[in-house]
C-alpha cells in the first residue's frame, strides 16, 4: 500500500499480522528467558492497564449503544493506550523512575499480540468499534479484485 491508497490487501494485511507475529515470538522468547527475573505485579498490570484504559471502556459503550454508534473518544483512548508511541514513553518513564526490568516486555507482548493473533490494528472513526464488515468495504474489496490484474509480463518482469 502508498500514501495514496492506505488500506491493506488481504495478502499485505497477513504479512503485516507476520511481521507484528515475529516480535511477538521475540518478546515473549525473551520474556520467558528471564522469567525468574520478573516481577509479576508490575508485568500483569502493565500488561491489562492497556486494555482497562484503551479498549473495555469503548466496549461497554458498544455493547450499550442500541446503534452500535459511541462517541469518538474511546475510539482515541483505544489508539493511544494501543500506540507503540505511548507505550514507548510509558516504559521510558517506567525505566527511568524503576529501571528498566524484564516485567515491561509485557507491553510488546501486548501491542504485537493484538496484531498478530487477533489483527487489531488502530481504529478508524469511520469503522464500528467492534470489528464488523461494511457493506461498502465488501463491494469495495470485491471490485478492486476484478478491476487490476496484473498481465503475465508484469508478473514475469518484462
Amino acid at each position: 500500500m502508498d500514501h495514496h491508497n492506505r488500506f491493506q490487501s488481504i495478502t499485505t494485511y497477513r504479512l503485516l499480522r507476520l511481521e507484528f507475529g515475529i516480535g511477538l515470538i521475540a518478546s515473549l522468547w525473551l520474556f520467558v528467558d528471564h522469567i525468574g527475573e520478573v516481577r509479576w505485579i508490575p508485568a500483569i498490570i502493565l500488561f491489562f492497564y492497556i486494555d482497562l484504559f484503551g479498549y473495555i471502556p469503548g466496549m461497554i459503550a458498544h455493547l450499550r449503544s442500541k446503534t452500535g454508534d459511541i462517541p469518538k473518544v474511546y475510539y482515541v483512548l483505544y489508539n493511544t493506550m494501543h500506540s507503540a508511541i505511548t507505550q514507548s514513553a510509558v516504559v521510558g518513564v517506567w525505566a527511568l523512575v524503576y529501571g528498566w526490568e524484564w516485567a515491561l516486555l509485557v507491553i510488546p507482548i501486548h501491542l504485537c499480540g493484538d496484531r498478530a493473533l487477533f489483527g487489531n490494528f488502530m481504529k478508524s472513526f469511520q469503522v464500528p468499534f467492534e470489528p464488523k464488515k461494511l457493506p461498502a468495504f465488501a463491494e469495495f474489496e470485491e471490485r478492486l479484485a476484478t478491476q487490476f490484474v496484473p498481465s503475465r509480463q508484469a508478473m514475469e518482469g518484462v
